[in-house]
């Protein structure tokens, strides 16, 4: 019997992503960010939501990915303080899609010796079925991140 995942499915850039449901406190929509000067590249800056100050990072600087300009459905996703070490972050994606249940067995774990650094912030593959013979591939492919492992990095530096 395999087990099953919940994750939240998100975008990024036109790719898609997920990272663990419990992970994720909230969804918000997206709301003014206030810039903190001199911080470093990945923190867009701070929101109060509801009374609470929370650190806002940009996922793609983070990763490594290219940026693009302000989309209009993006979403803060809010992470639980137990991922963040305490702290109250969010960070910033395209859109929000879907909140999935994935078998395990439709996950393919990244090796290890993959080389390059952002490959250890890679859960694994997600391999979506589907039922459209004509779907393009590429697109039933989700990348599952590792966000604690992306906070905790964070933190070490």
């Amino acid at each position: 019997m395999a087990s099953t995942i919940d994750i939240v499915e998100f975008e990024l850039g036109g790719e898609r992503y997920a990272l663990d449901i419990q992970l994720a406190r909230e969804i918000v929509e997206m709301i003014p960010i206030t810039p903190i000067p001199r911080a470093p590249a990945y923190i867009s800056g701070v929101i109060n939501l509801r009374g609470e100050i929370t650190n806002i990072m940009n996922l793609n600087t983070l990763l490594g990915l290219p940026d693009q300009e302000v989309r209009t459905n993006q979403k803060i996703i809010v992470l639980v303080p137990e991922a963040t070490g305490g702290s109250n972050v969010g960070i910033i994606v395209d859109d929000v899609s879907s909140v999935i249940q994935v078998s395990d067995s439709d996950v393919d774990k990244v090796g290890e010796g993959f080389g390059s650094d952002s490959s250890t912030f890679v859960k694994g593959i997600i391999k979506m079925k589907t039922e459209d013979a004509t779907a393009d591939t590429k697109k039933n492919l989700i990348i599952w991140i590792d966000m604690e492992k992306v906070i905790k990095d964070l933190v070490e530096k």
